[in-house]
């Protein structure tokens, strides 16, 4: 299920990071709505979902690895149980949720 999941976010990474239509377009923030603004909005959603992507990708990649190690289950951080629900709905996290929780903390302060 890793390995599918994986080939579709690498699938969809690529779709999202290929070369523009017109890679010649104009891009620009203007006072006036256009083709070239419009364009510029598109290229900055693309660029934070292949973002988000990619962090995915290294997720699951990390999952299979510990798959492999024989650490599956286990958190990355404090070396606890990851929950039986929390792998079933996120099958490729590599922190506990308490971890997660203080991980998301620091990032938002």
């Amino acid at each position: 299920m890793l390995e599918s999941r994986l080939r579709g976010l690498s699938e969809e990474l690529a779709r999202l990071t290929a070369a523009p239509r017109d890679p010649t377009a104009a891009v620009s923030f203007g006072k006036r709505i256009g083709d070239g603004t419009t364009e510029a909005v598109e290229r900055l959603s693309t660029t934070a979902a292949a973002r988000s992507l990619a962090s995915t990708a290294r997720e699951v990649e990390r999952a299979i690895e510990k798959l492999d190690e024989g650490s599956y289950g286990r958190c990355d951080r404090c070396g606890g149980a990851i929950g039986s629900d929390r792998l079933e709905a996120r099958p490729w996290t590599v922190l506990c949720v308490d971890c997660a929780s203080r991980s998301r903390d620091r990032a938002g302060s």
